[in-house]
């Protein structure tokens, strides 16, 4: 989830109450912190601020940073600068972003690729810098949550490749806001992030325990709730549960999954 402007720490109490134990709290694109990166020591401004946010959310519950140099940056800081020099400055930012990593106030990068249509230009320049994440998440350890388009086989069978060549393992690799695609996702290899809402709980469980489960809450005032509200994870597993699913399925999707893809101990 992230926590931004609109219920802040009232979402995790929230998320706690229905009975949520452990969050993983990602950073946001530039705008949403009023900031104009001019160059990559600029997103150091966001990555303190959001780990220090991270460490008064662990006085709720266990929390952990994920530090995002969005995808969409490339749009908007290319608008101002130039995608080549937004490109540069958004590989300097992930490069930045692993220092928290190995000193321990981050877990994972968030990257991708745009999720709406690009120039030929700018779409090179994205999995560009996708790769380059790749690589500095091999190198540090780490997994990368991906915003990118829509799956298709095709596009995630690039985006496995892109890994492979950066040398990190296709299972570091997290989709996020995936479909319920769970079989799909294991024999290209990466992990689905399975958006909560609906079925797709019930419909990734019918294929097995490879998946975990998110929210994509925002917390941005102007959309209440989106995407889906800081409950709706807890109230999906109780689903899940009443559906006969049992507690050792429910803790390999919420526990065991999670730390071996984030290297964090779940403890209850």
């Amino acid at each position: 989830m992230h926590l931004y402007a609109h219920l802040k720490f009232e979402a995790l109490e929230l998320f706690k109450k229905e009975g949520g134990t452990h969050a993983f709290i990602v950073s946001l694109p530039s705008t949403y912190y009023d900031l104009k990166p001019k160059k990559s020591e600029d997103f150091k401004k966001i990555f303190d601020f959001h780990v220090k946010l991270v460490k008064k959310a662990n006085k709720i519950v266990k929390s952990f940073a994920v530090l995002s140099v969005h995808p969409a940056e490339i749009t908007i800081l290319g608008q101002r600068l130039g995608y080549e020099k937004a490109a540069e400055i958004m590989k300097d930012a992930i490069s930045l972003a692993a220092k928290y990593i190995e000193n321990g106030e981050a877990v994972a990068i968030k990257s991708g690729r745009p999720h709406y249509s690009v120039s030929k230009k700018v779409w090179e320049l994205s999995n560009d810098i996708l790769k380059h994440a790749f690589e500095v998440a091999k190198d540090v350890g780490c997994a990368v949550q991906i915003h990118t388009e829509s799956f298709t086989k095709e596009g995630m069978l690039e985006i496995a490749k892109l890994a492979d060549e950066a040398g990190l393992p296709r299972e570091k690799v997290i989709k996020h806001f995936a479909p319920p695609l769970v079989s799909e996702f294991e024999e290209i290899g990466l992990f689905p992030s399975v958006l909560a809402s609906g079925d797709n709980p019930v419909n990734a469980a019918k294929q097995g325990t490879r998946f975990v489960l998110e929210t994509d809450y925002i917390d941005d005032p102007k959309r209440p709730g989106a995407v889906l509200g800081p409950k709706t994870v807890p109230k999906k597993v109780k689903e899940l549960l009443k559906l006969g699913y049992s507690e050792d399925f429910i803790w390999k999707i919420c526990g065991e999954n999670i730390e071996k893809l984030y290297n964090v101990e779940i403890s209850l």
